[in-house]
């Protein structure tokens, strides 16, 4: 059975524009067009001179091979150049750094890029060194309207500038709370249904079974799923050029408070979950854990990981804190297609942006995380479900697609990156996550005045 795995997910609303500091569309036109292009191209770029049965050249990570195959096989007469790449993956940046050199150059742009980065829009939107943007817009009649509405609500936001859309998501990456149903009944514990139920639920794990835990807060992507579920403004872009940063809210202090508490009491270890340490100490004491959806087939249904058997893994939607109506997620990663707007030959371009985002055959028949196309991702959970590994429902993962707040914009910059240089070691030092706060809002701050942002 394929798990849950992979990387991805966005905002709330199809409409809220994900403002991350780009040119618009008109910007564009009004740019350099580049060599042998149209100054007005029809679809809201400059269009290069097509050639209708010209190749395209395609960049994906070792993972998205398989898409790639899958549109061959599919498609045999369109022809296409598979070129394997790291992805960008771990904020290496090599997407962008590869597009730098062929601006310079005037020559050499892929027709199509996947990224393991939900942030590439930010820059792939902007004209740079004197050349139109890389990205094609793809909501002025390159992409069918159809094809854009069925999108999972608000998972095109990060690839939505300035009302502008410029790539299309491949999966979804919503944090949910996974749970051992089994050790759960077992202790005779209930479902939390708020973080405050889940605080007290830790704190009472760890008098009465002390060694068991109820989550990690290890890795970078620790505020993505913690701070980014309690609205913590610590990363709202409000703005083509602008970002607020308010880490002393009181969104943010209550999931920094609940993370000391748990953390202290050993409950919420801070321990990555892809580390020898955590597979020796938690392998069979994993009671629950908030995360990203991609956490079933990555970390519980992996021989090589908790190896969690068939039964036994239970999903809850995500928690609201209390007096909320609604519950608020976060998201871990997740994957972008982009079309050059370079390219010689959009048609078959997008014939592959859109097949690898929304057609059965590999989003529903061999790709391992939740499609962010809604169609697909209803036969994939039933394809999961069918499995008979799971011992709830996956609905809550479906509910939790359309609820990422979308407060916690995509920069230029990782937050994942800051955290990691600056909570993380003080965490593992004996130092608080709520003292660490104005620490946290000083490395943001400087990162984004760095790129160009202006801080509010």
């Amino acid at each position: 059975m394929v798990g849950i795995h992979t990387v991805v997910r966005s905002r709330r609303k199809a409409s809220t524009v994900a403002v991350m500091g780009a040119a618009t569309a008109l910007l564009t036109l009004a740019g350099c067009g580049g060599q042998g292009s149209s100054a007005n191209g029809s679809y809201g770029f400059p269009e290069a001179k097509q050639e209708a049965s010209s190749t395209i050249t395609v960049w994906v990570d070792a993972d998205r091979q398989a898409a790639a195959k899958a549109f061959q096989t599919a498609n045999p007469d369109t022809k296409i150049k598979v070129v394997t790449y790291d992805g960008s993956a771990n904020g290496s940046n090599s997407f962008r750094t590869k597009v730098q050199l062929f601006d310079r150059a005037g020559d050499g742009w892929p027709d199509v890029v996947f990224s393991s980065q939900n942030n590439d829009a930010a820059w792939a939107s902007q004209k740079t060194a004197g050349k139109h943007a890389f990205a094609a817009v793809l909501d002025k009649g390159l992409v069918p309207k159809d094809t854009l509405s069925n999108f999972t609500d608000g998972s095109l936001n990060p690839c939505t500038v300035e009302g502008r859309v410029y790539c299309l998501r491949n999966d979804l990456a919503q944090a949910v709370l996974w749970y051992n149903k089994s050790l759960l009944e077992q202790f005779g514990y209930a479902l939390p249904t708020t973080w405050e139920e889940y605080q007290a639920l830790g704190e009472k794990v760890a008098k009465e079974h002390p060694g068991y835990i109820v989550g990690t807060a290890g890795d970078a992507w620790t505020p993505e799923v913690f701070m980014w579920g309690s609205k913590c403004q610590a990363n709202d872009v409000t703005g083509p050029k602008s970002v607020t940063v308010k880490t002393d809210s009181t969104e943010c202090k209550r999931a920094a408070s609940m993370l000391d508490t748990l953390r202290d009491n050993g409950t919420v270890p801070v321990v990555s979950v892809f580390t020898p340490e955590f597979l020796k100490k938690y392998t069979g004491k994993v009671l629950m854990m908030p995360g990203p959806a991609w956490y079933a087939g990555a970390i519980f249904n992996n021989p090589q990981s908790l190896d969690v058997r068939a039964g036994q893994l239970g999903v809850a939607a995500p928690l609201p804190w209390r007096g909320e109506s609604e519950a608020a997620t976060g998201n871990v990663g997740g994957g972008t297609w982009f079309v050059s707007s370079h390219s010689k030959n959009l048609k078959a371009a997008e014939k592959f942006v859109q097949f690898v985002t929304t057609a059965d055959d590999y989003q529903v028949d061999v790709a391992p995380g939740y499609p962010a196309y809604a169609p697909a991702a209803q036969k994939w959970v039933a394809k999961q479900e069918a499995s008979k590994y799971y011992a709830t429902p996956l609905e809550p993962v479906v509910t939790a697609a359309s609820r990422v707040w979308d407060g916690w914009g995509y920069p230029t910059f990782s937050q994942e990156a800051i955290w990691a240089k600056t909570i993380t070691p003080g965490v593992t030092g004996g130092k608080s996550i709520v003292d660490l706060l104005p620490t946290w809002q000083t490395a943001i701050e400087n990162q984004a005045k760095v790129n160009g942002y202006q801080v509010k």
